[in-house]
């Protein structure tokens, strides 16, 4: 049977205010202007009011208008209901999820110590730096930052890029260079760009989960290769591994490894690009963290050394600068036709006013400058953590020396209950990174990142070393 069309249109409503996208107290459309919305006549609008109004749906009130109902008694004469819309979610994702990110509560984050977050902290950050930029930029370009860029991004921007590498003897150029939305776009576009679902990738082992999330994601199969200190990437297990596992890619972060901090040597990048080379595997190169050497001295690329074109290499600027500016690049390598295919379907083009700004940070002095001085900064924060924990800590914890980036690597007496731990530390206003997230096997269970790029206060330093005296109680 035809509805009438008063029906129609509180049908409309109706589901707009059980579903929920118009709430409780909201003012709704005078009838003049629905009933231009909807092209009906005004005595039929205002019968579709009248039979939400029967329905409890709607209210009128006297030289205010109509608005949605506020919650009180059912009416008799309900007959709409919310459908069950019950949220699955993968549990283990929402629990490494939780691990690896501040807490959504306000309140608690204000009272929370959250070493388990890799971003720097406001202090840190160069506030004036940047929102200068981001002005400067805004009255210079106007309307045309509302309009799309270039796909692959600006091209003075990609100039730029690639000229700062050329200062570390990487051979970048800009037309194979794409712009992304973040380093973690830029690698999903690197390994969609080289291997189909179901194919193995060698992993560094321990990874980060957001990186297992984008192998998980392209349903590859993670075979994991161990990171060993002091050298990195463990080439001789990667060797016998090849041996019986047809690998389509290599995932290295051979600057600073995230959460070991440790720096793969030039001799072992060579022979690490020879074996790729010999097998004609392509190797994803994470350089994140790359600019943030404690030492003079920054670490060249695996792709600086590289004349085959199987080496993919791609940064941002969320570690150096600040983690809401949403900009990343990806050299492509010999895969630009590849990535560039794949980026286009991600999402045209990376928001002006991010390429903007970082190309006008990235032609003056000022990022040199910053980095020059955070880097300094962090290498205080790094000793001064280490000097914690060697004091206050269980003895035979063992702690990674970083070389450089933001985190330390520790491991627990093997007696100590983790669980109990982490529990304890959350309940005095503490988190950090459990080594769980960092591998899909159990082989971390005993291990916990920590971050230092939160700079001390009395505060974060006397919880650091209540947590010591947590994990001394925690062992049984």
């Amino acid at each position: 049977m035809n509805k009438y069309r008063y029906e129609e249109i509180s049908s409309e409503i109706a589901h707009n205010i059980t579903e929920g996208r118009l709430k409780p107290g909201h003012k709704l459309p005078s009838v003049r202007r629905l009933k231009q919305q909807y092209k009906a006549g005004l005595t039929t609008v205002q019968k579709a009011y009248e039979l939400l109004m029967i329905m409890g749906l709607v209210e009128s009130i006297p030289k205010s208008g109509y608005y949605v109902a506020l919650p009180g008694k059912p009416d008799k004469y309900t007959q709409h209901t919310v459908p069950n819309q019950n949220r699955v979610r993968d549990e283990l994702f929402k629990n490494n999820l939780r691990a690896v990110t501040a807490s959504q509560d306000l309140k608690q984050r204000h009272r929370l110590t959250e070493f388990n977050v890799a971003t720097p902290d406001d202090i840190f950050i160069p506030q004036k730096m940047i929102l200068r930029s981001m002005q400067q930029v805004i009255r210079e370009k106007g309307t045309q930052l509302l309009r799309y860029y270039p796909s692959n991004g600006a091209e003075t921007l990609k100039e730029h890029i690639v000229k700062r590498a050329a200062l570390n003897h990487a051979h970048f150029d800009a037309e194979g260079l794409i712009i992304t939305d973040g380093a973690l776009q830029a690698f999903y576009i690197a390994l969609a760009a080289v291997t189909q679902p179901g194919e193995a990738v060698a992993v560094e082992s321990p990874c980060v989960f957001s990186m297992l999330q984008v192998l998980t994601s392209l349903k590859l199969k993670i075979v994991e290769i161990p990171v060993l200190d002091p050298n990195g990437f463990d080439l001789d297990f990667l060797q016998e591994t090849l041996r019986t596992i047809p690998i389509k890619a290599i995932v290295v972060s051979p600057n600073f490894h995230n959460p070991t901090g440790l720096l793969m040597s030039d001799e072992n990048k060579r022979k690490l690009l020879e074996i790729a080379k010999e097998k004609e595997i392509p190797i994803i190169e994470n350089d994140v963290y790359g600019d943030l050497n404690f030492s003079d001295h920054r670490p060249g690329n695996i792709s600086a050394m590289d004349d085959s074109g199987l080496v993919m290499t791609f940064s941002s600027y969320a570690k150096t600068l600040a983690s809401g500016i949403r900009l990343g690049w990806l050299f492509t390598g010999r895969f630009f036709k590849e990535a560039e295919q794949i980026k286009f379907a991600l999402g045209s083009t990376v928001a002006p006013i991010y390429q903007e700004t970082m190309l006008k940070i990235l032609s003056s002095s000022s990022y040199d400058r910053h980095l020059h001085s955070f880097r300094r900064k962090l290498a205080g924060q790094c000793y001064q953590t280490i000097a914690i924990i060697s004091s206050h800590f269980p003895e035979r914890t063992l702690i990674s020396t970083p070389k450089g980036g933001y985190s330390i690597w520790l491991k627990m007496d093997q007696e100590m209950d983790l669980t109990k731990f982490y529990t304890s530390c959350e309940k005095i206003g503490l988190r950090f990174t459990p080594g769980s997230t960092f591998s899909y096997s159990n082989a971390f269970e005993q291990y916990f990142r920590i971050i230092f790029a939160l700079k001390y206060t009395e505060q974060r330093e006397e919880v650091l070393k209540q947590a010591g005296i947590i994990a001394a109680r925690a062992i049984s």
